[in-house]
């Protein structure tokens, strides 16, 4: 599934794509262009703007919470969204590129020292070119996701 978010969301859009979804993140005001970019790239339009009306041919959810963990949730529950642990950082959090693996030998000017000698597998993104490991992150987004699916 493929999503586009109005600006007022973008905290959900980073967490999306730390669960592995195409989420593309809207920043500006023009509503025709957000609407012509859910259209165009077969998104599903994520907004709280109570003034966006639903347009024939735009799938468009309203997410009625400003709390990030009450967002997630009503994705899990209203599209039965399944975060598979597979997918989870397969996405740039900040462009949204899908990242793909490097050795190590060619992070190694790129990433802290501890880091480098504590971690074996890296990612890249071809687009931004930051480099991703799996850190204690890792566990704190599936302790998170724990919770809320509880």
């Amino acid at each position: 599934m493929k999503f586009i978010l109005s600006k007022e969301l973008g905290r959900l859009c980073k967490w999306l794509r730390i669960l592995g979804f195409d989420a593309v993140y809207f920043r500006g005001d023009n509503k025709g262009l957000l609407f012509i970019e859910a259209l165009r790239d077969e998104r599903l339009l994520l907004t709280r703007n109570s003034k966006l009306t639903h347009k024939p041919g735009i799938r468009m959810l309203r997410i009625k919470s400003d709390k990030l963990s009450d967002q997630v949730t009503q994705l899990i529950k209203e599209l039965d969204l399944r975060p598979h642990e597979d997918l989870m950082f397969s996405r740039c959090i900040v462009c949204n590129s899908q990242l793909k693996e490097i050795d190590k030998d060619k992070v190694k000017a790129r990433v802290p020292q501890y880091v480098f000698n504590t971690q074996q597998d890296f990612l890249s993104c071809p687009v931004c070119g930051r480099i991703y490991w799996k850190g204690t992150h890792w566990g704190n987004v599936q302790s998170i996701l724990n919770r809320i699916k509880a």
